[in-house]
């Protein structure tokens, strides 16, 4: 159509995004037809009926009208950087996305666009996870970041929360490290209670984004598209707890078909909020139970102090306060367990235990705890590395 004829580079592929209403196989279709978004927008509708283009994208192409205005506003509001654009021509656009068979063409985004080409590892899981689960998807989340590397997650509640702010939770050379995927427009918030952590990743150095057009709101078909980015974008993912029909189980499907390594935190056998991390190691993901493996297994090793969570150190503070208060141990009977930091909550566990075996009845006694809850705290501990199981019996390292 003539109407089209003013809109080159990126703006022809916005235009021809918002006719086919973000539909990938609708878009690559067309694209490879006509060899490019502007000649799309120029061919006659003959040619777009013959690919089997639906008909309300032909109507919507048809109404150049309400395509230029769209274009118009999305100008407007880039020049007063309400979000920003990226397209698979700019040298910001994240190259790993670009690995895809059929990359978005587009990406809303606000925030730090370097973050985007960061090197990232995925943590996703439930929308209602456990104490336990909160507390590992945090530490984990402070671990690799301090490892080098920049956390993405889907900005939902539950474990994707708990992983964002693990890893904005750092000193001020590391804040910033990560990324979060909207499936929602650049300015829908979703779940709305999230404004304060948009703001924080935002404003610390983070990034958000999406592929989908401004004003979208959140629907059953828009998750699995941003699930797919946090795979794209990310070398690995991470599911700290997920039930059965989790929507993580889809973003480790998509990492898997991409290629990438899935690694899961098992859970108690009979949390049904883990069942789906169960089903994902039978079906041949990595079990984890420290964030190094993580770490051997994508071909970094790294040997750094850590500030919180896994193998903390000390000798260094944070720029803010963690999510959990922490008390220092400086045991003079444990050569390991010598100046490392055990969360609060764990302190109760660790002060029952003592350098000589003991076996779990024992320490039921000692600290009047229920058996879940002890199981889940001494877990906790062996991967804090101060803990050492020996014959079903536990001690401190």
């Amino acid at each position: 159509m003539q109407a089209y004829q003013a809109l080159t580079g990126r703006w022809a592929v916005l235009a021809l995004w918002y006719i086919v209403n973000t539909s990938l196989i609708a878009y690559y279709k067309l694209l490879e037809r006509f060899g490019g978004a502007s000649q799309a927008l120029l061919a006659t509708r003959t040619a777009w009926q013959e690919l089997g283009i639906h008909t309300a994208h032909l109507n919507r192409w048809q109404d150049a009208t309400d395509v230029l205005a769209f274009i118009d506003r999305v100008q407007k509001e880039l020049s007063i950087n309400a979000y920003h654009l990226l397209d698979t021509s700019d040298e910001a656009y994240p190259s790993q996305l670009l690995q895809l068979y059929d990359p978005p063409p587009v990406l809303f985004y606000r925030g730090n666009v370097a973050r985007l080409n960061d090197e990232q590892i995925a943590i996703v899981g439930t929308r209602n996870p456990t104490q336990y689960a909160q507390k590992i998807t945090f530490d984990l989340a402070q671990y690799l970041v301090q490892s080098g590397y920049t956390i993405t997650s889907g900005l939902a509640q539950g474990v994707d929360r708990q992983a964002h702010l693990g890893a904005l939770t750092q000193l001020p050379t590391l804040m910033g490290r990560t990324v979060g995927v909207m499936g929602t427009g650049i300015d829908v918030y979703y779940p709305r209670n999230h404004h304060a952590l948009f703001a924080q990743i935002i404003d610390e150095g983070g990034c958000v984004l999406t592929e989908l057009l401004p004003a979208t709101p959140a629907s059953k078909h828009t998750f699995p598209r941003r699930n797919r980015l946090v795979a794209g974008l990310s070398l690995a993912t991470v599911v700290t707890e997920a039930a059965v029909q989790s929507g993580s189980l889809i973003t480790a499907r998509l990492s898997a078909e991409q290629g990438k390594q899935v690694f899961v935190v098992p859970g108690l056998i009979d949390n049904p909020q883990a069942q789906g991390c169960h089903h994902l190691i039978r079906e041949g993901a990595t079990l984890i139970y420290h964030p190094n493996h993580i770490l051997e297994d994508i071909g970094r090793q790294i040997d750094v102090p850590k500030t919180f969570g896994f193998g903390a150190s000390p000798d260094k503070t944070p720029s803010k306060p963690t999510q959990n208060s922490q008390a220092t141990v400086t045991s003079s009977t444990s050569s390991v367990a010598q100046h490392k930091i055990i969360p609060k909550h764990l302190t109760a566990i660790f002060d029952v235990l003592s350098d000589t075996p003991q076996d779990l009845d024992a320490l039921v006694a000692m600290s009047g705890m229920a058996v879940p809850t002890l199981l889940a705290g001494l877990l906790e501990l062996e991967i804090l590395g101060v803990l050492v199981q020996i014959g079903g019996r536990y001690a401190k390292a």
